[in-house]
């Protein structure tokens, strides 16, 4: 009965395998988390708890050209932007994003931590644009290069 069992996170296992992670573009961007997916051994696909502090924000105003994504909040509010428009999210609101995706963001303009479920696909090669910074960066496999988004590289993708 006391087996542990691989495939389940206890919420303390959770929190005790969390990490602090900001993006390196966006000095605003603090999240605290933990990827759940990762501990239980999945490989196709990414789940992560994290939390948002009061004044921070998720990282930066990006869209996906080949991998999904999708956030679930658990409690606190947040402000999503989400193809140039500013809305509140809460608890029990669901985003999802399907590739190629609009630009999207989070972040935390409230006095309470943030709490979501974030999530998607996990590709060998991803396009990522990044239209306030005017930076595109393609990742095949570990290897990430970054571009001019205007230098005209060849990764146009329209349509959904």
């Amino acid at each position: 009965m006391d087996k542990p069992i691989m495939n389940l996170l206890r919420a303390a296992e959770v929190e005790a395998h969390s990490q602090d992670f900001s993006h390196p573009w966006n000095p605003a961007s603090e999240l605290h988390g933990a990827a759940l997916s990762r501990m239980t051994g999945l490989k196709r696909t990414g789940v992560s708890r994290a939390t948002l502090p009061p004044g921070k924000e998720s990282f930066v105003y990006h869209s996906h050209a080949l991998e999904e994504e999708w956030l679930y909040i658990l409690a606190g509010r947040g402000v999503a932007t989400i193809d140039g428009t500013d809305v509140e999210v809460g608890p029990g609101d669901f985003m999802g994003f399907p590739a190629p995706s609009v630009a999207h963001t989070l972040r935390n303009p409230f006095d309470q931590p943030l709490v979501y479920l974030m999530g998607g696909e996990s590709r060998e090669a991803e396009i990522a644009d990044f239209p306030t910074l005017n930076r595109r960066t393609v990742r095949i496999g570990k290897k990430v290069e970054v571009y001019p988004l205007d230098a005209g590289i060849p990764f146009e993708f329209s349509g959904r």
